[in-house]
């Protein structure tokens, strides 16, 4: 019989508890090195990165990159409009997110199925990138803010999570119960639907500020003006600009050797600037993922 330890386990559990312990932690140095290594080469001399020198601790420590970004006033212009489309597409999806979830999770809508089948269509098959640009150039919303906002204002994908949590967590009785006292379908989801789904809100709203933080391509694509760029765009232009130079000055002997250490901490500069105000959102809505993504995804 295995021996058992204070707290009741054997030492087969114990030893099992031991490797997930293990297992987790080089799980976890995987994810998060590398991460971490962005952020010391960003501040370390290039020449010992490269010559892998740079290991856990920054050495030769340097805050010209980051000066170089942060005084382009290109930054800071990229900054506002980000955030203005983050914030205002992520508002808009939620506005029509929610509520299309919710009349697709209630049985009693015959629709549902029909209407279920054309969003899911949708994911396998689309116009393509000159149909969809020549509809945004119809509708007259290029070269504007409202071409990061409108085309893009529902995710099937997290319209079919809301949906799955709504099916899965708001018992179909619960509204029988609420109409009795005369309660309406909007006063419903306003007042009762919408306070019990805080984790797949939480959860659904960082999925949708998290695209539009990190939208490239509509800007790429359907903007011109460079005042309505977004920061991906900026940075981008800020990363080729000083490749260029780089490279340019590449056969100039020291000048050369200056301009490729110093582009290689504006480049790594450039990757913790782009992602910082992500990754200080994401800490406050974490305790909500497991319990929205789970239960939104799996019925029991």
């Amino acid at each position: 019989m295995a021996l058992l330890t204070k707290k009741g386990k054997n030492t087969t559990e114990l030893f099992f508890d031991i490797f997930i312990y293990i297992v987790c932690g080089l799980v976890f140095l995987v994810i998060a090195y590398p991460l971490y290594f962005v952020v010391i080469a960003s501040i370390s001399d290039s020449t010992l990165v490269s010559t892998g020198k740079v290991l856990l601790f920054p050495k030769g420590i340097s805050f010209f990159g980051y000066q170089e970004i942060f005084q382009d006033t290109r930054i800071w212009n990229g900054y506002k409009n980000t955030m203005i489309y983050s914030l205002l597409g992520t508002l808009v999806n939620l506005l029509l997110t929610l509520p299309a979830a919710y009349v697709l999770s209630r049985q009693e809508f015959r629709a549902r199925r029909i209407l279920m089948f054309f969003f899911v269509f949708t994911m396998f098959f689309n116009g393509g990138l000159i149909p969809t640009y020549l509809l945004m150039k119809d509708l007259q919303i290029i070269d504007t803010m409202w071409v990061f906002i409108v085309p893009f204002s529902v995710n099937v994908f997290n319209l079919i999570i809301t949906r799955t949590f709504f099916e899965s967590n708001i018992p179909k009785e619960m509204y029988e119960a609420a109409s009795i006292d005369g309660c309406s379908h909007f006063t419903f989801f306003l007042k009762i639907v919408l306070p019990l789904s805080k984790a797949v809100v939480s959860v659904i709203g960082l999925y949708y500020l998290v695209w539009h933080w990190n939208d490239f391509f509509t800007g790429l694509i359907y903007v011109r003006d460079y005042s309505l760029q977004p920061l991906q765009i900026v940075l981008r232009d800020i990363l080729l600009s000083n490749q260029v130079f780089a490279e340019g000055a590449g056969s100039g002997g020291s000048a050369g050797g200056y301009a490729q250490r110093y582009a290689d901490q504006i480049k790594y500069g450039v990757i913790i600037v782009s992602t910082l105000p992500i990754l200080i959102v994401y800490p406050f809505i974490q305790k909500y993922f497991e319990k929205g993504v789970m239960i939104g995804s799996v019925k029991g």
